[in-house]
């Protein structure tokens, strides 16, 4: 009986792992009514929902994603043009055996700079999926991820691309957004409220990536072992102010606004996956977006913005509808309007939807 049992104690801990994975995914809720949302794996682009809702109290709350840009091509930087994905195969659970998708990994990846992973036939290579690897977060913040054949499984489908293009990470890469807002004034400090809704208009940092040009938020990714809020302060100094070429003496200067900014209250916008162009089977992005927001102005009125690292420029930006930029960061943008009572659309009914 005992060699039954211990024989046996593969397959049972295989279940246990399958079960506590379908008790996390089945335990989510949408947020505009209680429904039963597909395993994760198995969502198309017309249903992926984010999976860590934000408590949100002034509008309807349910957000939808698309898993669109992740199967565009061709692949960024590249000329590889991605296998064809329809948007009913999307789903890993959805039956394709004819499944056969490009691999792809950049040369600036297999060079192995510091960023990036050594490739999984490395024989000294052996990286803890789902578990924190060292100095090197291996989590997502969306939860369990399968593993399979060795290589991890994009949580929210196929993208018509294995290895890991651009992203140095095999699995989440992780990054940080900083949302900086303020209201936008006239000439006497007085603020702007749109014609239409009277609704007061918000305004955010955005610079304009170096690598394709889109309007983006100023974020990046995080280093092995450091917090979140350091990622936070550091990228938008880099990008958003050019820390980087600052004096000694500029730099400490700087370094006391950016305390005064980055260490009031914040507003954690969204934590998860990213539908991002860069995206492979194997490797994606992941982020958590933080609204800091200065209330009275005063403090970002020191901080004269200039492009630097990635940005090619950067400017305060009028929030709306209308804005298109890089990956879902209209999305995060549009949650920071619902936070704050902004303005973001002349049409009501577009505050229930995305």
């Amino acid at each position: 009986a005992f060699r039954a049992v211990a024989a046996a104690a593969p397959r049972l801990a295989r279940a246990v792992t399958v079960v506590s994975f379908a008790i996390t995914l089945s335990s989510l809720d949408a947020r505009c009514g209680s429904r039963r949302r597909p395993p994760l794996s198995d969502l198309s682009p017309a249903h992926w929902s984010h999976l860590q809702p934000l408590k949100m109290s002034n509008s309807c709350t349910v957000t939808k994603f698309y898993h669109s840009k992740a199967l565009t091509s061709p692949y960024p930087g590249s000329n590889v043009e991605r296998s064809q994905v329809p948007q009913d195969k999307v789903g890993w659970l959805t039956e394709w055996r004819d499944y056969n998708p490009v691999e792809y990994t950049s040369v600036a990846v297999l060079a192995g700079p510091r960023w990036a992973d050594p490739q999984l036939s490395d024989k000294n290579f052996s990286p803890q999926f789902n578990e924190r690897d060292g100095e090197v977060e291996r989590k997502s913040l969306n939860g369990l991820y399968v593993v399979e054949n060795g290589r991890p499984r994009n949580p929210a489908g196929r993208t018509g691309l294995t290895g890991r293009g651009l992203l140095g990470r095999w699995g989440p890469n992780h990054a940080a957004d900083p949302i900086v807002t303020r209201w936008k004034r006239d000439s006497s400090g007085k603020k702007i409220a749109h014609p239409v809704t009277g609704k007061n208009v918000l305004q955010f940092v955005a610079i304009k990536r170096r690598d394709c040009g889109e309007w983006a938020i100023p974020g990046g990714m995080v280093d092995p072992g450091e917090k979140i809020s350091m990622t936070l302060k550091r990228e938008f100094g880099e990008e958003a102010l050019n820390s980087l070429q600052k004096s000694p003496k500029e730099k400490e200067e700087l370094e006391k606004q950016l305390h005064r900014l980055f260490s009031q209250e914040a507003f954690v916008v969204y934590r998860g996956y990213v539908d991002d162009p860069r995206n492979t089977d194997n490797a994606w992005m992941e982020t958590e977006a933080v609204n800091y927001h200065d209330e009275s102005g005063e403090t970002m009125d020191n901080l004269p913005l200039e492009a630097g690292d990635d940005a090619g420029k950067v400017k305060w930006v009028d929030i709306s509808e209308k804005l298109k930029l890089y990956a879902n960061h209209s999305h995060f943008i549009k949650l920071v309007t619902e936070k704050r009572g902004a303005h973001w659309s002349e049409d009501p009914g577009s505050e229930c939807r995305d």
